[in-house]
């Protein structure tokens, strides 16, 4: 069993390390992803750097991993530089960071790259192990909507599914794709009611049956003439007069109509098959930024990529060994405790269910009380930085509350009040907290 190596053991009165050998050291076994991960703090707190961490100690222990970054924090995963030399900073040097320093551009070059290979040195790394997470993973940025990375075809993700035996596998799946495509145009659609989401739903699953893949264009086409004459007992006029019909066709049809719609469609299909694993079965670290998108179409990317890592997850064969990890930075938004955005069944599920198939999830947020702590209390492990009021810090202890099955947890009350920056506490359902700092990212 591996262990990710996340930082040291810190004595909480002088915020200092216990020991800056080995014997001080703080891991986290691997097989504690599958019980799931929540990170929480403040900005300012170093969750954002604890994220990139976890990340990097997966990797490098073979794990692939999909990462959805709404911020743009992750994408700095694919900057390593193994020779640590100034010239290998120069060209990631922000000149404006530099003139404040008031340092030329290449002597702050040459100051980060002695600050990395000191800070690195600290904790007993060397660009040794950077080379060798980088020879070890293939990392891909993937930009929907956009060609400033690798773009990906999202509108045309409604090929068949391999696998049509499981009813509810593809039924999940065409919610989340409906879901998703209804918030893009403003329709805040329920599955149960919503005549937009019946129809559309139906549609697609008349066409997976018969074996006949759909592109979006060919889906809004349907609308007007729906190939099926009913829906439920109701004739399908009679559910969904044609006027009404032909207005949502034309509200999609403006969405498809758009210039900027056009990049949805470009690139390699959405396939979590392939963002996980190249051809030769190595790991691969997919990062799926989405920061250029708006709210709608973030939650249409995220419902869509999370319903699809479901039908992938469900088609593997059961396990106790870990087979993937999923990090989600900034998920406020996407749990809430009362809404149901298109995102929020995929991620409860595999919040539920991820672990029977090997699959971690990691959930990063700083708003804790924006979350559906019950979906949260699923998580075995929990990181939890400084917090912003005592409404998240009292949350943060109901939910570890629930997740340790009533366990007393208000000790760690007067813990999680004194914590500094890159100070977490590290509690987990398999062992006693532990008050620990951040080690030194490889990444930068």
């Amino acid at each position: 069993m591996a262990e990710l190596f996340l930082g040291g053991s810190i004595d909480p009165a002088p915020h200092e390390r216990t020991a800056t050998d080995a014997s001080g050291n703080v891991n986290v076994a691997t097989d504690s992803l599958t019980t799931h991960g929540v990170i929480v703090g403040m900005t300012g707190s170093g969750k954002t750097g604890l994220g990139v961490i976890l990340i990097e100690e997966a990797l490098r222990a073979g794990l692939p991993v999909l990462a959805i970054d709404p911020k743009g924090d992750q994408t700095n995963l694919c900057l390593t530089v193994p020779d640590l030399a100034p010239a290998d900073f120069r060209p990631w040097i922000d000149e404006a960071q530099a003139a404040n320093a008031g340092e030329a551009p290449d002597d702050f070059a040459a100051n980060q790259a002695k600050l990395w290979r000191n800070g690195l040195g600290t904790w007993g790394l060397s660009g040794t192990d950077i080379g060798a997470l980088r020879d070890r993973t293939d990392f891909t940025i993937y930009t929907p909507g956009s060609q400033a990375g690798v773009p990906i075809d999202i509108v045309g993700s409604l090929q068949v599914p391999a696998d049509m035996t499981d009813a509810e596998v593809v039924a999940d799946e065409i919610e989340g794709y409906v879901t998703g495509l209804l918030g893009l145009v403003g329709i805040a659609a329920d599955p149960l009611s919503s005549r937009e989401h019946i129809l559309l739903s139906n549609l697609i699953q008349h066409s997976w049956s018969e074996g006949r893949a759909l592109d979006l264009m060919t889906l809004v086409g349907m609308v007007p003439s729906p190939p099926i004459r009913k829906l439920g007992v109701f004739d399908v006029d009679q559910f969904f007069p044609a006027d009404d019909r032909m207005a949502l066709a034309m509200k999609l049809n403006g969405l498809l109509a758009s210039p900027s719609f056009a990049s949805w469609a470009m690139g390699s299909s959405l396939d979590i098959q392939s963002l996980l694993y190249s051809p030769d079965g190595r790991g691969r670290c997919a990062i799926v930024a989405t920061a250029h998108l708006s709210d709608d179409e973030r939650q249409f990317v995220t419902s869509l990529i999370l319903a699809k890592l479901v039908t992938w997850m469900r088609r593997q064969s059961g396990t106790t060994d870990r087979r993937a990890m999923l990090y989600m930075d900034e998920v406020a938004g996407y749990l809430p405790p009362t809404e149901r955005p298109p995102t929020k069944k995929p991620i409860m599920t595999l919040m539920k269910q991820a672990r029977a198939f090997g699959v971690g999830v990691i959930l990063s947020t700083q708003n804790p009380v924006d979350l559906d702590y019950k979906a949260m209390s699923n998580a075995g492990t929990w990181m939890v930085g400084r917090l912003q009021t005592e409404r998240d810090k009292g949350r943060i202890l109901e939910a570890l509350r629930s997740a340790s099955g009533g366990t007393d947890v208000e000790k760690l009350d007067k813990q999680l009040g004194g914590l500094g920056k890159r100070e977490f506490l590290l509690y987990s359902t398999r062992g006693e907290p532990k008050l620990f700092t951040t080690r030194w990212a490889m990444s930068y």
